[in-house]
């Protein structure tokens, strides 16, 4: 991961395109974590959405975050890989659950043992344009292992319809982002996945009730 070349990154492509291209609101930008380890967690409908977060950051811990995101889709080849890894500083995540050979978590564990903040789609991928996915259990067997982390819900609104999957140039609609309170540990799979989706609607209703045209 080249540091000065992430930082350039989101100084002269992330920060431009979200800022300027689209209008952007973030509510309650004080909740979000600034000091690591941490895991932002937030719904997935483009790949703009790890530009979006990456621009809520200030400058100096760009260095800090990383997103985790799929190997077989960022990994296919030489160069979209480079870029990935080096300037974007992914981690890639293999999909397909845990194994007795392999941890597709490792390189997230990690992270979070060096005091990183980390950006987490639960929903595993990108989903249809401003429709939440189901919430896969990785980030359970993530968060059992590091429990006293905080782990922050945010929901980005707008993205998904700006450019969603199929789309190759992002189309300037308006973007809400919120940002939500810590979730609780919670020992039982299916009441933390309950946890979140709950967290992500709560906030996704927000945003629909403050969007201009918008139901």
């Amino acid at each position: 991961m080249n540091h000065f070349l992430r930082i350039l990154f989101v100084l002269l492509l992330a920060r431009p395109l979200v800022r300027l291209w689209f209008g952007v609101t973030v509510r309650h930008q004080e909740r979000l974590p600034l000091k690591g380890p941490a895991i932002v967690l937030a719904n997935h409908n483009s790949h703009l959405d790890i530009l979006a977060l990456y621009s809520l950051f200030p400058l100096t811990l760009i260095s800090n975050v990383q997103p985790a995101a799929a190997a077989d889709y960022f990994l296919k080849n030489r160069l979209f890989a480079w870029f990935a890894t080096e300037v974007v500083g992914i981690i890639p995540v293999i999909r397909g659950g845990i194994t007795a050979g392999s941890d597709p978590l490792s390189g997230c564990k990690e992270a979070l043992s060096q005091g990183r903040i980390l950006i987490l789609f639960p929903e595993g991928t990108r989903g249809e344009p401003e429709m939440l996915s189901e919430i896969k259990l990785g980030i359970w067997y993530l968060y059992r292992d590091f429990p006293e982390i905080p782990v922050v819900p945010v929901y980005l609104n707008g993205l998904g319809r700006a450019m969603g999957k199929g789309q190759w140039f992002p189309i300037p609609f308006f973007v809400d982002i919120a940002i939500g309170r810590p979730l609780p540990w919670l020992s039982e799979k299916t009441l933390f996945r309950t946890s979140i989706k709950d967290a992500l609607l709560h906030l996704k209703q927000k945003t629909i009730l403050s969007t201009p045209g918008q139901q």
